[in-house]
């Protein structure tokens, strides 16, 4: 099988078996261990197709002052948040088999640890051993057999957070468990009974090391993670990592390519080769994350922050191949334009203008460069988007408070708010097939007329004509997450950006 490899009692089954090396890693993981006295030694395949873990193991009760289970594990020192979608393979034969998360001192059976679990018969809590050796405590969560399991780490604080894939989590907190500030983090299965074995597999398997309390926003950066996401299944891969602020992916009309952006450079990511190779922008290098493509794939928009103009964001068009000068469109002196969509026809651009202090929708003619406002209000309306037919222009906004979607026909008429909930929600993008909005939600908490860096957020669908919204993703993200319009052209798929220290 394409990808997969099999690690058990420290071989590894790949092209050959050989003896693991000091570098060899399983995944995102270094290396898969028996915790404590098994009868049963237990395994793991990673398949790297997928990016998914299947874990086999024995054990016994973990509750009293030892454990015994089988634990796919590396080290980390600090904060962070762990995430992943788990589900058991096969009915089981003890109800209080275990899954989860577990974090450790060491990898002594006794020690002090803090582990986010679910259990066979629905059970899900936070379990926590205070001192080696002492009895397992545990804060039962109200969530029942949940198939996201999130763990943060903040110093000496713990919140694990549980949803059914698709929902909102339930979170419980642990306030004081002093662990060591270099532990070893990880997943495993614990079958509850020494006799058998129980498996389970793990998708979209994260861990996060979140920015810094101190982080300025437009200053400091963390790595990022470019992803692609199934959006019926939920399934995510990551396709390329980097140390610097990616934000933003296209998907080409082909199929074949991502655009996105880093440092005011655009970027083409080849799908079937993972090459990566710089889009020619001529003088355009302080674009912004406001670049989308034509419908029919020929022309890119940008956003670019014009150092004639003093720095203000202007809007700008070129041949997607980039072999020529961009042309500007956003007459000079106007204020700061940022772009966010065309017409099917290639003869408007919609956008989001500061004109007179205030932001607004508007948009403009490619030909003439004349602008009509389509929205008029002293409350922020940003993130604009024609539907696939032209009939509509999907955006967001904070004039009922909250940042929510709204849809408005092509000319402004008939503004029409779509989402309803606490969340503070953002860059509706239709999907080609016109059956789905996806956007990224903000917390609750924020100040709704921000779309920040470095926060949890969730990605969510709702249908085209309106609804009930959906979780697809829980993420680590934001700002520059999914700004642009980012579906495969088979509506199947959608890519985005999530964050974390590397």
């Amino acid at each position: 099988m394409k990808g997969l490899e099999l690690v058990s009692m420290g071989w590894i089954l790949g092209a050959g078996l050989s003896v693991l090396s000091a570098q060899d890693q399983i995944g995102i993981f270094d290396r898969s261990t028996d915790i404590g006295e098994v009868k049963k030694a237990g395994s793991v395949e990673y398949l790297s197709e997928d990016q998914t873990y299947t874990i086999s193991g024995s054990g016994t009760n973990m509750w009293f002052g030892n454990d015994a289970f089988h634990y796919l594990w590396t080290t980390l020192q600090g904060d962070f948040i762990l995430r992943t979608q788990v589900k058991f393979i096969g009915t089981g034969t003890d109800p209080h088999r275990k899954v989860g998360w577990i974090v450790k001192n060491n990898l002594d059976p006794n020690s002090k640890h803090v582990n986010a679990t679910t259990h066979g018969d629905g059970l899900t809590s936070l379990q926590y051993r205070r001192e080696v050796g002492a009895d397992t405590e545990e804060i039962i969560s109200d969530a029942t057999s949940p198939d996201i399991i999130q763990l943060e780490r903040k110093g000496d604080m713990y919140i694990m957070s549980t949803a059914k894939f698709g929902e909102e989590f339930t979170s419980v907190v642990l306030n004081d468990l002093a662990l060591d500030n270099e532990v070893y983090v990880g997943i495993y299965v614990c079958s509850h009974n020494p006799d058998v074995i129980e498996s389970a597999m793990y998708s979209n398997v994260r861990i996060i090391r979140p920015a810094t309390a101190d982080f300025r926003p437009y200053r400091d950066y963390i790595g990022s993670n470019l992803e692609i996401m199934d959006v019926r299944s939920g399934l995510r891969k990551i396709i390329y990592r980097s140390a610097h602020s990616i934000q933003a992916p296209n998907w080409t009309v082909d199929g074949k390519r991502l655009i996105y952006n880093s440092k005011g450079h655009l970027y083409n990511y080849e799908l079937a080769s993972n090459s990566i190779s710089p889009l020619n922008t001529g003088f355009a290098v302080n674009n912004n994350n406001d670049h989308v493509l034509t419908f029919d794939g020929t022309l890119l928009g940008i956003s670019n922050h014009n150092q004639k103009e003093g720095g203000t964001s202007a809007i700008y068009y070129l041949p997607v191949g980039g072999d020529s000068l961009p042309k500007m469109v956003t007459k000079p002196g106007l204020g700061a334009s940022y772009f966010h969509g065309w017409s099917p026809d290639n003869k408007k651009m919609v956008f989001t203008g500061n004109r007179d202090g205030v932001f607004n929708i508007h948009t403009i003619e490619v030909a003439t460069g004349k602008e009509e406002k389509l929205t008029d209000l002293s409350t922020l309306d940003d993130g604009p988007e024609y539907s696939p037919d032209g009939a509509y222009v999907f955006f967001n906004s904070t004039r009922t408070g909250k940042m929510k979607l709204w849809r408005m026909k092509a000319n402004g008429a008939e503004q029409t708010q779509l989402t309803f909930d606490e969340y503070n929600d953002w860059f509706p993008h239709i999907s080609p097939d016109k059956k789905w909005i996806a956007f990224i939600s903000f917390p609750k908490d924020i100040d709704p007329n921000e779309h920040p860096f470095y926060k949890h957020c969730l990605l969510r669908i709702m249908p085209y004509e309106g609804g009930k919204p959906k979780v697809i993703a829980y993420i680590y993200g934001g700002q520059g997450s999914i700004n642009v319009p980012s579906w495969s052209p088979d509506s199947t798929k959608i890519a985005f950006v999530t964050n974390t220290q590397l």
